[in-house]
């Protein structure tokens, strides 16, 4: 059974008190905030004075800033036990006023699109006598750019505050799919009765034992089939939603305003999904070689993650990992390096899964204080890595929030992806480097095909399923559960090729997988993880000028476009090179792993 949040250790929870003592102090820094609200209004009307302008942005960010704060925290105190009504309370407390937030500020963008628009260099002449402004330079210019999509004052309130509803469907699935979906217990082979849940169902489909793993799945994807309907309700609600704020906004389509964001072009999503598709021969020739390895007739779904290596330990406590990982970042640099560690024993992570915890890991926050880390760490190698990746993403907000103001603190995902897997890079190089045992490192080899598989392919393979979805929406169709489930398994067998047997439970796929609620963010999974075997390369191979140049990428938040900031960091994800030299890197890898195995 599950231990309750109580009987964790408290050296491996997360220390949420850094961000309010008490929840006292919580509920006075809500009422200012709620207060703030009304300081607004005086603003309105007087944004084409240099001093007033300058002075709203500067209230702006204080108070969303704190209201971030307020939100972060009270979310957090939820994924600690999504069951306790307390904190559900204030969870969506601190949601509603980031919305009244949002619509008491909807007037800002609106009115400084004004000031400029018969006079290109009007903003640039309230810098001038204003240089408190020059701070928010790149802000104004992005925002320039997003003329054509930015709303009148009024639409931008109403939206602003419809952000709750709009959001809805997400958070009926998060609560459905954290906290109300049981799977029931599985008995392994050794007799012994264990609860299913998100964080373990991993290990059990990397069982030796094939009855395990069969058991495993069908009682996880039938606890999905049991709520198919309302799932997919869900599912299309939300994607309803995203096409409804694109058109609101006069986007092209959900993908392009999904993008336009972090001003990406979608020729960036399509020649992704155009390089993976020209490789996936190299995959289904992987997939061959799994069922050959198994040595089964017939390749089912819950075989594509069982250990075909055998006569390796894949256990890994997690002291042992914190320091492997710790090992593994000294390319980096000591200072790095010595932040990392003080992480892990200064109450940045919480560690282990406990009853009714948020499932899955991630890397929260808010500048002010430090980043912190969520796992469900299980004691197997791919935890080790998940460690790596979350304090990737950790580390990127540590530096980025010591140099950077509020408003450039953030990062977008597309950059967000690429610190968290350098590090996983580093750390499958470092062990691929000190193997001393040939069966580890078939083991190693194997596993990095893994993550090229689970991170550029099946990330792709999602990205093409939330590109049709969407546009079956933008075409006037309704999401139903048959029309879900042909498409998923169409691209399954598209990708996964004639060597697996897909089954009625595999189509259910989708409706697992919580992402999806955040539309066209998994390519950047793709994306990210191509841009990061390129600096990892260029890091191992340059050195100290590599590193420079990194570390200046993790300060930079979002100061500039993110492609901009790869380039300078020595990457250019508008050319379809990166993608393609990491999945050469895949098809070398696997041509390694066949000859070990004499397969060839």
């Amino acid at each position: 059974m599950l231990k309750k949040r109580a009987e964790i250790e408290e050296r491996f929870k997360w220390k949420i008190t850094d961000l309010y003592e008490t929840d006292a102090a919580w509920e006075a820094d809500f009422a200012e905030v709620d207060c703030a609200l009304h300081s607004f209004g005086r603003f309105s009307g007087a944004l084409g004075d240099a001093r007033k302008l300058s002075e709203c942005l500067a209230l702006r960010d204080a108070v969303f800033h704190k209201a971030e704060r307020l939100a972060v925290y009270a979310a957090m105190k939820l994924h600690e036990d999504g069951s306790d009504s307390r904190y559900q309370g204030l969870s969506g407390r601190g949601e509603t006023l980031l919305a009244k937030l949002a619509a008491a500020a909807a007037f800002i963008e609106p009115e400084i699109l004004a000031i400029d628009s018969g006079d290109e260099n009007a903003i640039e002449d309230m810098i001038g006598k204003n240089p408190a402004l020059a701070t928010y330079r790149h802000f104004l210019d992005d925002l320039a750019r997003k003329r054509a999509h930015v709303l009148s004052p009024e639409l931008e309130q109403l939206i602003a505050s419809s952000a709750e509803v709009l959001g809805a469907a997400e958070n009926i699935y998060a609560m459905l799919n954290d906290t109300d979906l049981k799977f029931g217990p599985i008995t392994d082979k050794n007799g012994v009765e264990t609860e299913l849940t998100h964080a373990n169902y991993a290990s059990f489909m990397e069982d030796e034992d094939r009855a395990v793993r069969e058991s495993a799945y069908n009682s996880l994807y039938k606890a999905y089939g049991s709520l198919i309907n309302t799932i997919a309700a869900a599912f299309d609600a939300n994607a309803k939603s995203d096409v409804f704020q694109s058109r609101a906004r006069r986007y092209g389509s959900a993908l392009e305003c999904a993008l336009s964001d972090g001003n990406i072009s979608t020729s960036v999503y399509m020649n992704l999904l155009s390089a993976v598709h020209e490789f996936l021969p190299q995959l289904h020739r992987y997939i061959k070689l799994r069922k050959r390895l198994m040595g089964v007739d017939e390749l089912r779904p819950y075989d594509l993650y069982a250990n075909i290596i055998e006569s390796v330990d894949t256990k890994v406590l997690y002291s042992d990992a914190c320091e492997e990982v710790l090992r593994s970042l000294v390319p980096l640099g000591d200072d790095y390096v010595s932040a990392v560690r003080s992480a892990f024993g200064n109450g940045w992570i919480d560690v282990y899964e406990n009853e009714c915890k948020r499932s899955g890991a991630y890397a929260w926050g808010v500048s002010g204080c430090h980043p912190f880390v969520l796992l469900n760490y299980e004691n197997r190698i791919s935890d080790m890595f998940t460690v790596a990746h979350e304090m990737g993403h950790a580390m990127h907000s540590d530096y980025t929030w010591g140099v950077q103001p509020y408003i450039y603190s953030d990062h977008t995902i597309f950059t967000a992806e690429v610190a968290s897997t350098v590090n996983e890079s580093l750390l499958m190089r470092h062990m691929l480097n000190t193997a001393r045992d040939p069966q580890m490192r078939k083991y190693l080899v194997y596993f990095f095909l893994e993550q090229f598989r689970g991170t550029v392919f099946r990330q792709a393979m999602f990205a093409e399923f939330e590109l049709m979805t969407h546009q079956l929406v933008e075409d006037g169709e309704t999401l139903t559960v048959r029309t879900l489930n042909g498409l998923y398994r169409g691209l399954f067998e598209k990708y996964m090729g004639d060597a697996v047997a897909a089954d009625g439970l595999i189509e259910l796929e989708w409706a697992r997988i919580p992402h999806f609620y955040n539309a066209f963010y998994v390519y950047q999974y793709a994306t990210g993880f191509s841009a990061a075997i390129a600096l990892s390369n260029r890091i191992l191979e340059q050195g100290r000028p590599a590193v420079l140049k990194y570390i200046e990428f993790l300060k930079s938040g979002t100061s500039d476009y993110s492609l901009n900031l790869l380039r300078n960091a020595g990457v250019d994800m508008e050319s379809p090179e990166p993608v393609r030299s990491a999945l050469e890197m895949f098809s070398g890898l696997l041509d390694e792993l066949e000859a070990i195995c004499g397969a060839k």
